[in-house]
This record gives structure tokens, C-alpha cells and sequence, in this order.
């Protein structure tokens, strides 16, 4: 498997958002409208969009309402170009002592992705990844979400 991106997009860097929505169909409707673009990925429950300007990977992820403790995020995260990438983020952590969680060749969002976790002190998770695989044909974020066990040990994540 290689250590760069098998996804292109602008810079060297683009941000992710994860949002928790409770109607998928509608979501998806105003964020074609926001942003000018349909989803480059849409599976049951899910919907990412992609637009080069903003350069954004914005992700839907449709929950029970009564599952969703907070509306709204669900995470964040800063897509790099290379596990290289991903493994400084890793070093940058350590070395102020900010606690992670690392994942190899995981599957979130139907994708294939090196990351490392951790958690602002307002527990806002953050991600920083690589997809090495852009279009995993298995369904494990059906089951999981992108939010494993590991994660949710870290701080307010619902799994």
C-alpha cells in the first residue's frame, strides 16, 4: 500500500468537518445548495461532499435524534497528502504530551485512512489523515461510524 493520498485535492492540506444530522435527504438538499456541488460519495446514512472552492471535506452522518447527545459535530479533522504527514502531526502531540489514539489502514467514512487522534480541551475530537483508499467496499461505517471504541475512550465521542 503506498504512504501517499489516493485522493487529490488543492494545497498540501484541506479541512474536514463531520456533522450529525438527523434527516439525510434534507441535509443533503441545503449543503448541494451551500456549497454548489452535489456528494462525491453518498451511501445509506451518509453523504461527503467535496468542493475544491471551499476546499473542504465535509461529511453527513445521519443519527437517531435520540442518539445524538449534541446536534451539530461530530468531529474534525485536517486531510494531508501523506502518512508522512499524519506521523508529524503524531510527534507534534507527543512532544506537549496531548494523548492519541493512532489507526492504521482503518475503514471510516467507506474510505481506507492512516489517522491519528486527539481531543481539544473542550472535547472537540480531531482527526489528522491520510485515505488510502479512497472508495472501501466494505461496510463498516454502518456499523461503527467513524468514531471507534478507541476514540470514544479519549473524550466525548459518541460510538
Amino acid at each position: 500500500m503506498s504512504l501517499q493520498s489516493a485522493v487529490d485535492f488543492p494545497g498540501n492540506f484541506r479541512l474536514h468537518v463531520a456533522l450529525n444530522v438527523t434527516d439525510i435527504e434534507k441535509s443533503k438538499a441545503f449543503y448541494q445548495v451551500l456549497l454548489g456541488c452535489s456528494p462525491s460519495k453518498e451511501r445509506a446514512r451518509y453523504a461527503k461532499f467535496e468542493p475544491t472552492d471551499p476546499s473542504v471535506n465535509l461529511t453527513l452522518n445521519e443519527v437517531e435524534e435520540s442518539f445524538q447527545v449534541e446536534r451539530g459535530s461530530a468531529h474534525f479533522g485536517i486531510q494531508v497528502k501523506s502518512v508522512v504527514d499524519v506521523h508529524a502531526a503524531i510527534e507534534r502531540f507527543q512532544k506537549t504530551g496531548i494523548e492519541t489514539i493512532t489507526e492504521e489502514g482503518t475503514t471510516c467514512c467507506y474510505a481506507v485512512q492512516d489517522k491519528v487522534w486527539a481531543v481539544d480541551p473542550d472535547g472537540h475530537k480531531w482527526e489528522v489523515f491520510c485515505v488510502l483508499e479512497a472508495d472501501a467496499k466494505d461496510d463498516l461505517y454502518a456499523e461503527a461510524g467513524c468514531c471507534g471504541p478507541d476514540v470514544v475512550s479519549l473524550g466525548n465521542c459518541e460510538a
